[in-house]
């Protein structure tokens, strides 16, 4: 078979060896980390290193009428990033340079592969932060975060990734390259195009520079743990902190069946036979240990069996660690439930108002009840943000179904709290039909309008988002 004539035009605009079509490779560049969400095998992987390298190879595709696929680590839950069958897969892996940080105007320029953990550590040396920090932060890119809009633990109190995101540049489908926002503290200028992009997935352009804003680094954090005999109690404790005024820099809830798992991952000590624990942290400096106590009276109040405050930063640094190792966790228990089959998780992400949580946990706990699945709960209590992972087994149709059943059910549930399908994972392939629901017939043709405006053609991301 003879070759596609757009591999040539794409080895004269960046060399041989950015361009990939090693059948192994194509299918490692295939698919994000989301299951229940279908990918086709892509014709070709393309690793542009600057702006220049994007607009040649989004130009060849538009020539050859090839769709293009943006991707960055492939970390997403959300299916954004799987390709469809023949597409051109521009990877941003090879951007990824650090172009200015300026400790003055407290921003940092960087293109999309720069990772964000590298992007926390190059502004710690200025004394500065880049707050949004999902739970990939030590491997997911920059240009990935912009795009899924991506949040984090400390998006109770700092915000999520757009609240950072100055300005951007982005390669359009004609192949122009636009640029957006601003460098400075303040400014109004125009329509904000800026935030139109960001969460866009890779549906309008290609994002090839990000210009965020930065904030002094923060104080030394107290944390404490309250463990809770219901998830409901939890959930009520989440509700009157906020009623309460309180502002705490981390408020994040693990349910029993993570609890169980983490431990059996990882021994740590941790009260498995609890229902629900929750984890905060304050950073205010001279006011930390008032408040740290003001949060442990709600918690006790609402019902905790126990609340305990970290004696020094290594206790807390290992309290946070087992929240970071719920994921991993979770796919170790996912795999020991089906032993010698194909355990995985299907990870949702639904957002309510704080005053619902407790009745999403107590609805999750049916629904998991309902549909015969492990369902293991764990997220973003302070800003109403929950995963509950759903447990499956890949190999089994009827087991699939009941997951995707229950996902359904979760989905739905949220809406009906007043919540959101997503709150920081995207819409990508798995949840269009969710979004279309959340947002109405009028809301599905103004994203398709402004989808065909950039990109009349519908060569970026096809079947994503709407």
């Amino acid at each position: 078979m003879a070759a596609h004539p757009l591999l040539d035009d794409l080895r004269t605009a960046l060399g041989d060896a950015a361009v990939l079509t090693d059948p192994d490779l194509l299918a490692m560049h295939a698919r994000d980390e989301a299951d229940l969400c279908a990918a086709g095998t892509p014709l070709v992987v393309v690793r542009p290193r600057d702006t220049a390298e994007v607009v040649a190879v989004v130009r060849a595709a538009g020539r050859h009428g090839v769709p293009v696929v943006p991707q960055g680590a492939r970390t997403g839950l959300a299916g954004a990033a799987n390709a469809v069958d023949g597409a051109l897969v521009l990877s941003t892996v090879a951007m990824d340079r650090i172009l200015e940080v300026d400790p003055v105007s407290r921003i940092a320029v960087a293109q999309p592969g720069v990772v964000n953990a590298t992007l926390g550590g190059a502004v710690r040396e200025h004394g500065l932060w880049y707050p949004p920090d999902p739970g990939s932060w030590e491997s997911s890119t920059i240009g990935g975060n912009v795009a899924t809009n991506a949040g984090g633990m400390c998006c109770v109190k700092y915000g999520v990734t757009t609240e950072y995101v100055l300005g951007l540049e982005v390669v359009l489908a004609s192949g122009e390259v636009l640029r957006t926002g601003r460098r400075t503290a303040k400014g109004v200028a125009g329509y904000d195009l800026t935030r139109l992009f960001v969460g866009s997935e890779g549906t309008l352009g290609v994002i090839t520079e990000v210009t965020v804003a930065l904030r002094p680094a923060p104080e030394e954090s107290l944390t404490l743990v309250a463990v809770f005999p219901t998830t409901a109690a939890a959930g009520t404790a989440v509700a009157n902190i906020a009623e309460r005024g309180l502002t705490p820099s981390l408020l994040e809830l693990l349910d029993r069946t993570h609890l169980r798992a983490i431990e059996a991952y990882r021994p740590m000590g941790l009260r498995t036979e609890a229902q629900a624990l929750l984890l905060a942290a304050v950073d205010t400096g001279s006011r930390a240990a008032d408040d740290l106590a003001r949060l442990a009276e709600v918690c006790t109040a609402a019902g905790a069996d126990e609340v305990y405050a970290a004696t020094d930063a290594a206790e807390a640094t290992a309290l946070l660690q087992a929240r970071r190792l719920a994921h991993p966790a979770m796919e170790r228990f996912a795999a020991d439930a089906f032993p010698g089959r194909n355990g995985g998780l299907v990870i949702d992400d639904v957002a309510v108002p704080r005053g619902a949580l407790a009745a999403l946990l107590d609805g999750v706990a049916r629904i998991a009840e309902e549909c015969a699945v492990p369902i293991g709960v764990v997220g973003h209590a302070g800003d109403g943000n929950m995963h509950p992972n759903i447990v499956v087994d890949r190999a089994d149709p009827a087991s699939l179904e009941r997951g995707r059943r229950a996902f359904d059910e979760i989905m739905r549930l949220g809406l009906d709290l007043g919540g959101t399908c997503t709150g920081e994972h995207g819409v990508g392939l798995l949840k269009r039909d969710w979004l279309a629901r959340e947002i109405g017939p009028v809301g599905v043709r103004v994203h398709q309008a402004i989808r065909a405006a950039l990109d009349p053609a519908g060569l970026f991301n096809p079947g994503k988002v709407c």
